[in-house]
């Protein structure tokens, strides 16, 4: 078997203008209703996308809607107890430092959606839940935007280090190691609030030598310019001398008149262990961008292929 970004949910390209994330928690009322609310929504899921893919003018571009959702290790044994699981599917219980942590959050089932038109995205959103305001309540709802010239909130471009996106899809889909999950993805949503003060208060030559490139041309600074735990150097994991990479799709998130302001970081992998080891090795070497951060959430969701889709539309995963 080998992998097919045709038969995967949208969890390879394409970061979006307008986005949204959003957790539900399980009710977890009626096991046998939650059920088949699920197969139907799965089913359902997938017209609204095709539908609104028509409705839309925009979406004949490459910025036209992408939607992925998914479930966490405890949703996944709730609502498909007789089912395998993923091989590396956890609960993310959160990771420590010598000097900074990052949480972990509730959640059972996560959207990423995202699209050039905002309207799409609240259609979409709107007629998902639908199908699971019964079974579920909001945990978190996050709405994301693209900033100019697709930079972080802290002024740098982000996804330099990510792969180009013809090379992607093998970054991001779970291969032949695990045939029944093929073309799935884990997925690491987390959510960071910025002390934009601190940081605006900086002079660019230490926000270069704090995330590791030029401001202005997104040039790699030689590493004897850089802090030593500059953003790059933390985050890069190698394995066998072999550089792991992982796909990301973070986006701001901002309410700008309260001044809460941050990064919406989302991360798709084939392997959720190199995800985890680049958030510990961040932790371990005190990645500056903690210095002015506060990390608000963290949870690891397993989003299914097309084809398991169809399979828990039909209730063959019950």
């Amino acid at each position: 078997m080998t992998i097919n970004p045709d038969r995967a949910q949208d969890v390879w390209k394409d970061v979006g203008e307008h986005v949204q994330f959003t957790v539900l928690r399980l009710l977890r009322k009626d096991q046998q209703k939650d059920q088949q609310a699920m197969a139907e929504f799965a089913d359902r899921s997938q017209a609204i996308i095709r539908s609104l893919k028509i409705r839309d003018a925009h979406l004949a571009t490459e910025s036209g809607l992408k939607v992925a959702f998914g479930f966490s290790k405890k949703a996944w044994e709730y609502l498909f107890p007789n089912a395998s699981q993923p091989k590396e599917l956890e609960t993310y219980e959160g990771l420590t430092g010598p000097e900074y942590a990052m949480p972990a959050s509730e959640g059972d089932i996560f959207f990423h959606i995202r699209a050039s038109n905002e309207a799409v995205v609240y259609e979409a959103q709107t007629q998902f839940r639908r199908f699971l305001k019964d079974i579920t309540e909001v945990v978190d709802e996050t709405k994301g935007f693209r900033y100019f010239e697709g930079r972080a909130i802290i002024g740098f471009i982000d996804g330099t280090e990510a792969p180009a996106v013809q090379d992607a899809a093998g970054y991001a889909l779970i291969g032949d190691e695990d045939p029944d999950f093929i073309n799935g993805s884990y997925a690491f949503a987390q959510k960071w609030q910025h002390d934009m003060d601190f940081w605006n208060h900086l002079k660019t030559e230490d926000q270069e030598k704090a995330v590791g490139r030029e401001k202005f041309s997104d040039l790699e600074l030689e590493d004897a310019d850089k802090f030593k735990n500059a953003h790059n150097v933390s985050s890069k994991i190698e394995i066998d001398g072999q550089e792991q990479k992982i796909i990301r799709m973070n986006v701001p998130f901002s309410d700008p008149a309260s001044g809460k302001t941050g990064t919406y970081f989302m991360g798709y992998a084939r392997h959720w262990h190199v995800t985890k080891m680049m958030l510990q090795q961040m932790l371990d070497t005190s990645d500056f961008l903690l210095k002015f951060s506060t990390i608000l959430s963290g949870q690891l969701f397993f989003i299914p292929s097309r084809d398991l889709i169809d399979k828990i539309a039909a209730g063959e995963l019950n």
